[in-house]
């Protein structure tokens, strides 16, 4: 496990501002933020099928790359690949229950099966596009005279020249996502096959799905008796859609959904399915993960004068982090127990469990 912890640790760049393998000039960051994932599978990172098992295909159409700024696409320009810091992981974990025996053949997850997850987003590209335009949109609730309840929202009406400029870049920011999401898989796969002396295919190595957890996206949803087109905001929030919605994959239009929940790097993470009571409940949506208890400031303050790291040796988890600070900001305590978050879920109704991952190698930025 430390061989191949320090093989992914190698491979796929992470910490603060990390630059990965890629120096994409202007034309390929204009490329990625119009294509894709399917720009990345077209480099040869992953195959066609990657994107059938990706939400939207990996890619939200019509963006207008004139709209991002020349600093969001400076910074975004050496971070494709990349893992990035905070809460961003890759983690190697294993079946360790299944709950829905039926859900998991579809999904391809049996029990004791070793499986990696990966977390992270559209890095400082993403970032630098919603620091650009909270100004505007600031500017436009005043302009529209909306009144927002909490300091920190900011919104426009959605067919204003504000609102879409802003949700073209935000599109851009999503497809820059999924195209870093799809380099990282593609060069972990490379690590497991380095380790392990064996093919992807020999390994049974294979994408499961791949879900934004920070998006708008416009959607049809039932409101009262009528059908109605919405923006559907998810902050923290990922889709969870049922069987048979014309969104999924042919693989899992009988199943629905698979939903990814992330707990903390020492407990668990859970795979459940999309159902039909979040379609009715929460706009076809579930949380995304566990959910701080401790701010990291304050994570980092009880965590003075312990080695986090060996805590997890002791338990059996061999962790490699770019930065000390970082394995005490995301150190357990630091969250919700993910198992009472997915138990709430799964009674809700709004996602049913699916299986338990657990962490067993952990890499963070």
């Amino acid at each position: 496990m430390k061989d191949l912890v320090g093989v992914l640790y190698k491979e796929v760049p992470s910490g603060v501002g990390s630059h990965g393998r890629l120096k994409l000039n202007s034309d390929d960051q204009r490329r990625v933020i119009v294509k894709g994932a399917r720009w990345a599978v077209e480099q040869d990172f992953g195959s066609p099928e990657d994107l059938e098992k990706t939400e939207s295909g990996g890619c939200m159409g019509d963006v207008d790359t004139s709209v991002v700024s020349d600093k969001a696409y400076e910074r975004g320009r050496a971070q494709q690949g990349t893992l990035g810091s905070g809460n961003h992981f890759m983690e190697i974990q294993y079946v360790s229950e299944v709950y829905d025996e039926q859900a998991a053949n579809a999904f391809g997850l049996y029990k004791d099966q070793v499986t990696v997850m990966i977390h992270t987003g559209s890095r400082g590209f993403g970032h630098q596009v919603c620091t650009d335009f909270l100004s505007s949109m600031n500017l436009a609730s005043r302009k529209y005279e909306i009144p927002l309840a909490d300091k920190e929202l900011a919104c426009a009406p959605f067919n204003t020249q504000e609102a879409q400029d802003y949700f073209s870049a935000m599109k851009g920011a999503a497809n820059y996502a999924w195209a870093n999401r799809q380099c990282v898989m593609h060069w972990c796969m490379e690590s497991l096959s380095k380790v392990f002396g064996s093919s992807p295919q020999g390994l049974g190595l294979g994408l499961v799905y791949d879900v934004a957890h920070n998006i708008a996206k416009v959607e049809m949803h039932n409101v009262g008796c009528a059908s109605k087109r919405l923006v559907v905001h998810r902050k923290g929030a990922t889709r969870a859609l049922p069987a048979g919605h014309p969104e999924l994959a042919s693989a899992y239009k009988h199943i629905g959904q698979p939903v990814l929940i992330p707990g903390d790097m020492g407990r668990a993470s859970f795979v459940l399915v999309g159902t039909q009571g979040a379609m009715q409940q929460t706009f076809g949506s579930t949380c995304h993960g566990a959910g701080r208890v401790l701010s990291r400031h304050q994570a980092i303050k009880k965590a003075k004068g312990r080695a986090i790291w060996r805590e997890m040796e002791d338990i059996g988890i061999t962790v490699m982090s770019a930065g000390r600070g970082t394995l005490a900001e995301e150190m357990s305590e630091a969250y919700k127990d993910v198992t009472d978050v997915v138990d709430v879920v799964h009674e809700a109704g709004i996602s049913k469990k699916v299986a338990m991952l657990k962490p067993i190698g952990v890499i963070k930025g």
